[in-house]
């Protein structure tokens, strides 16, 4: 498992080809997460062992998933981060096909999720076709892509929250009724979203909620049909575990500073309707990262943009979700059960008839 990155394409091929030549599995560079036979690694939850397997070529995307699929009531038999660049043209989906092949033979594992950022085309191809010769039902989650063609045993989701929803079969369309909230009251005048992820893949879900809404939206990290920074779109997600970011300081998720600069500027600009926020829990990650945000914004006033949250975690996390949750809720931030729920409870609060 490596999790540093800075490991050149060329290594990176390489330790992945001999790897597989020895019938191993190479997890990374730049692998946040993995669960190990209900160990976790790095980033990661504390999450019941199970039937679903998960592969991701992303670490939040990981937690996110196995998160749900915690607080849904069923278990994980491994999550096999990959790193984020496996499935790009250059690598070719080495370390996936590989744990594809363990979780295929694994007694334990009954359903498959893949997760990642949109994969080249060819890399995609092949790992679809891969899946059409499994015995186990699967769900893909290419966050940002158009469905590909699939075969019956494959379904696909379009955010981190269908496709928890679909490897449990507890789709909220049938089994649950959609989260409803109490919609704040958007001061007049205030008409943007700014959001401020600590997660990358959890930005990029935010960002197929909106898109999904027919909303422009723009970030230093934008998925297909999404707008780059400086673009003039009103609305902005911001991933701040990016490289510039992290380069020479910890990742937010270790140490909130970064985030608490620019929710600060955030809360101070009057053109900000909503301010939209993950807090990512589990093992490695800050103590209390709630408590941090409380009092960022309790030192911002009451004339402050809404902000909105969700948490990425368990109760059986270190921080425990409904101990941060309720810091939230007690320091007047709207808190949804979802990153994806956020998201759109966020858009919500820009169309209010009032």
């Amino acid at each position: 498992m490596l999790f540093s990155d800075n490991v050149s394409l060329s290594e990176e091929v390489s330790l992945k080809r001999e790897a597989v030549a020895a019938g191993l599995l190479v997890m990374g560079p730049d692998c946040g997460t993995a669960i190990i036979g209900g160990v976790p690694l790095a980033f990661a939850n504390q999450i019941p062992q199970g039937a679903i397997g998960i592969i991701g070529a992303s670490g939040t995307g990981i937690q996110e998933v196995s998160s749900l699929i915690a607080q849904a009531g069923y278990g994980v038999s491994h999550a096999l981060g990959v790193g984020g660049r496996d499935l790009s043209d250059p690598v070719g989906g080495i370390s996936t096909l590989a744990a594809l092949a363990m979780l295929e033979a694994d007694s334990a594992t009954r359903h498959i999720v893949l997760i990642s950022k949109p994969p080249s085309q060819s890399v995609a191809k092949r790992v679809i076709d891969t899946l059409a010769h499994s015995e186990k039902p699967c769900t893909v989650c290419f966050l940002g892509a158009e469905a590909p063609s699939l075969p019956d045993n494959v379904s696909f989701a379009r955010t981190l929250k269908a496709a928890a929803e679909l490897a449990t079969g507890r789709s909220s369309k049938n089994n649950r009724p959609e989260f409803k909230s109490i919609i704040p009251h958007v001061t007049t005048g205030r008409q943007r979203i700014h959001g401020l992820f600590c997660g990358g893949t959890l930005s990029s879900e935010a960002q197929v909620v909106f898109l999904d809404q027919g909303v422009s939206v723009a970030s230093n990290a934008p998925i297909p049909g999404a707008e780059a920074l400086g673009s003039g779109t009103s609305h902005v997600l911001i991933d701040l575990g990016s490289d510039e970011y992290t380069r020479g300081r910890p990742h937010p998720m270790i140490d909130p500073t970064v985030r608490d600069e620019e929710l600060t500027k955030a809360l101070a600009d009057t053109t900000l309707a909503v301010i939209l926020l993950d807090v990512v829990i589990g093992f490695g990650a800050h103590p209390d990262p709630a408590g941090t945000i409380v009092q960022v914004v309790a030192a911002a006033g009451t004339e402050r943009p809404i902000v909105v949250a969700s948490v990425t975690g368990t109760d059986n996390d270190p921080q425990d979700r409904r101990t941060q949750m309720a810091k939230l809720v007690d320091g007047g931030i709207v808190v949804a059960p979802t990153n994806a729920d956020a998201a759109k409870l966020a858009l919500s609060c820009l169309v209010r008839d009032d």
